[in-house]
């Protein structure tokens, strides 16, 4: 099992950006893939990013595709989420987790995610 904890929330103007950290602790980390999810307001929460064990295979909703970049650093216990071009539909609170993979592709649905973290606040303003 592993425990997953992000940081980097914020508040910035529209066109910026925000680096988001998932440090994440257990006996085998790099054992699990990793994703990001974000929650908006009164809305369900939804797919960001995924990553693989290794880092060999990235996955991204595509309302976000070619403006965030999701990477993960093993040695570190630690993924993250670059935002850059942001606008106020990316406002939300976002969510770090974790599932163990086989190998056999990428996760984007939360319940088959295993592991959560508390989440962090995005805001972007107009």
């Amino acid at each position: 099992q592993v425990q997953v904890v992000e940081s980097g929330g914020g508040l910035v103007q529209a066109g910026g950006s925000l680096r988001l950290s998932c440090a994440a602790s257990g006996r085998t980390v790099s054992s699990y893939a990793m994703g990001w999810f974000r929650q908006a307001p009164g809305k369900e929460r939804e797919f960001v990013a995924a990553i693989s064990r290794s880092a060999s295979t990235v996955y991204y909703a595509d309302s976000v595709k070619g403006r965030f970049t999701i990477s993960r650093d093993n040695a570190k216990n630690t993924m993250y989420l670059q935002m850059n071009s942001l606008n106020p539909e990316d406002t939300a609170v976002y969510y770090c987790a974790a599932y163990y993979n086989l190998g056999y592709g990428l996760a984007s649905r939360v319940f088959e995610y295993d592991y959560w973290g508390q989440g962090t606040q995005v805001t972007v303003s107009s």
